[in-house]
């Protein structure tokens, strides 16, 4: 029995479980790193204990800190929440060794399952179809891996073997990007679980990716709470999530749901987990693996069930028997979850950081409408851990009464600073792709590698313009500007485009401002919006859109010109690999350097042929967003 628990998370997940903990009476124990001193999680929380530097190797990752942390408050249970430890079987092991309650499977079980290779073995013999594949538990060189995939034959897919949620997973189409998907799935597992052994699958492509929830209790009874689609990626990470699966054979759910109740037992699986399979287009379905945690997109199973997943967690991990039967298990309308990242859709989601500026979820929430989050306003989102901000579940009686709440309350959540792909995922909502229940894994890749812009991300429309001139127009962060010229022209520019607004364009009238919401009259009708102002910048959400308009500064330049003499960090994050030296010939599109942040590799590539002329940074460096690593001598001026 235990009446103290340690969240061994941080983030949306850690306020998700501390906020059923303190619902259930219990102690709550948070932890936290340099970097999350003020976060959310950590002012939930009774106690909290700082265990180490931002990077998670340094604390979330490091299994000595939590378990003092656990000794020093008095707690004596733990709960992992998803990612980081929460697959590890040392650390469920080291937590029993330390007399805690693991809230979660047996360390046996989650060897059993963690290791990937080693469980598609153990589900072949139960009798559940596995997608061919090759692993190595002896570490084999290379050379053992690329016999392997010419076996196997491309496409294939390079998978961590431990850890889940899409890190460690790299696509490889053609044999010559083996070696790099290799090294690149090894560094992103090493990062975010500390192991970087790495399989082999054959790649099912067209396929939708169906999983199964099951719940277990110690008295080996395995339900399962329905299946979940999470078909809708982008680079094998998942961004919406529904249930029941649309369009789904009750054959193949069947199917499904037997085989992952088979999978669990097989195991002698006990708690919340996950068994995830892709179903390709003739209607096969094949084991991937098996979440032995929490997953991000639980709470759609919720909504359908009534069934709060942490709360029996944590009764099952006090011994506590499961109530139901089967057939007692009900699934009631249609649920869908969109996971609001920062990230930026138009610039291939690459990973965004900032402060949050305007964060109100209840101005969304209510009946049907669910914010799951661990943003607090202020609060900086660095590029130490996962881009993901907060998830919107939408509960309508239909999947088309979903979709539309969760498309509109996308439209309207209040969440301004760094850029996140809220106003991508309402479109995506609407697009005749996902209306129809068509889109596949592969589906937003595809959309991505054609080079057209992706739905939510076109660029600001007129009367997004003259509101921000309106409104830069009438602010007092202007106030550098001479009286005279508050309402003359303004020059703003979002993104790579600039204009200037002449006073007669504008036909826009203020009515009111009440803190971060403006009321305004464009050509005549009455329009609301957000903005909220950071020195010369302007956040600005408009019908759905959210836009950062700037307003150049006088004696500075008006716009920045990408210069192929110089290569900067696209991102604020760590060196992950450095491929030139001062010197060094460098051909148009070569890859010099890639930066690291929230768990995604970015690479740099020269923009035309020259030479080296000095490198500013040596890997594992930290770098900023913009920083100049590289400088080029073109051999054409």
């Amino acid at each position: 029995m235990f009446d103290t628990l340690l969240v061994a998370n941080r983030g949306e997940i850690a306020c998700r479980i501390l906020r059923t903990a303190r619902r259930l009476g219990y102690r709550c124990v948070a932890v936290y790193s340099e970097a999350d001193a003020d976060a959310l999680h950590v002012q939930l929380a009774d106690a909290a204990v700082c265990i180490g530097a931002a990077p998670a190797a340094r604390s979330y990752l490091d299994i000595t800190a939590l378990l003092e942390a656990a000794r020093r408050t008095g707690a004596q249970a733990v709960h992992p929440g998803y990612g980081f430890l929460s697959e590890r079987a040392d650390f469920a092991q080291a937590c029993h060794a330390a007399g805690l309650v693991f809230v979660g499977p047996s360390a046996q079980a989650i060897r059993a399952m963690g290791d990937k290779a080693q469980a598609k073995r153990r589900m072949r013999a139960a009798g559940v179809p596995c997608v061919p594949g090759w692993s190595s538990v002896d570490d084999a060189p290379d050379a053992g891996l690329e016999q392997a995939a010419q076996a196997l034959g491309f496409p294939l897919l390079v998978k961590a073997v431990a850890g889940g949620g899409g890190r460690g997973m790299r696509a490889v189409h053609h044999p010559q990007e083996l070696d790099a998907a290799l090294a690149s799935a090894r560094r992103e597992a090493e990062a975010a679980f500390g192991e970087g052994e790495v399989m082999l699958e054959r790649l099912v492509q067209p396929a939708r990716h169906i999983e199964v929830q099951i719940l277990a209790d110690a008295r080996g009874r395995v339900l399962h709470l329905g299946e979940r689609d999470c078909s809708t990626q982008r680079r094998r990470q998942k961004l919406v999530e529904e249930a029941p699966a649309p369009g789904l054979d009750p054959g193949l759910r069947e199917a499904l749901t037997r085989d992952a109740v088979a999978a669990a037992g097989a195991v002698g699986y006990v708690g919340a987990g996950t068994v995830e399979f892709i179903v390709d287009e003739a209607g096969h379905h094949f084991f991937l693996e098996m979440n032995t945690r929490l997953q991000v997109e639980h709470p759609v199973t919720e909504c359908l069930t009534g069934i709060d997943l942490v709360e029996w967690q944590l009764r099952i991990a006090q011994g506590e028997a499961l109530p139901w039967q089967q057939a007692d298990i009900r699934l009631e309308g249609h649920a869908i979850e969109a996971r609001v990242c920062a990230e930026d859709p138009a610039r291939g989601f690459q990973p965004q950081t900032g402060a949050v500026r305007l964060w109100a979820p209840q101005r969304v929430e209510g009946p049907g409408l669910r914010v799951d989050h661990g943003l607090a306003e202020g609060e900086h989102i660095g590029p130490w851990y996962d881009p993901l901000l907060a998830k919107v579940i939408a509960h309508g009686r239909d999947r088309a009464d979903a979709a539309r709440q969760l498309a509109r309350a996308l439209d309207d959540l209040p969440l301004l600073g760094p850029s996140h792909n809220a106003a991508f995922l309402a479109a995506l909502l609407r697009t005749p792709a996902f209306v129809l229940g068509e889109v596949r894994t592969h589906t937003l890749d595809t959309w991505l590698e054609s080079g057209q812009p992706l739905p939510g991300t076109e660029a600001p429309a007129a009367d997004a313009w003259r509101l921000a001139a309106a409104l830069r127009a009438t602010s007092t962060a202007t106030a550098w500007r001479p009286a005279w010229l508050q309402a003359a022209s303004i020059e703003l520019r979002c993104g790579a485009e600039q204009r200037r607004i002449d006073e007669p364009q504008r036909g826009v009238l203020i009515v009111r401002r009440e803190g971060s919401w403006v009321t305004a009259l464009i050509d005549g009708v009455r329009r609301r919006a957000l903005c909220v102002e950071e020195g010369h910048t302007l956040h600005l959400q408009l019908d759905g859109r959210r836009h950062a308009f700037d307003e150049p500064q006088p004696g500075h330049p008006a716009a920045t010109i990408a210069d192929p003499r110089e290569v900067r960090s696209p991102v604020a994050g760590t060196l992950a690999q450095l491929r030139v030296a001062a010197g060094q010939r460098v051909t148009a599109g070569q890859a010099l350097a890639s930066v690291e942040a929230m768990k995604m590799e970015i690479w740099t590539r020269a923009e035309a042929d020259g030479t080296v002329r000095a490198v500013h940074a040596s890997a594992a460096a930290t770098v900023a967003a913009g920083q100049l690593i590289i400088e080029i001598e073109p051999d054409t001026p």
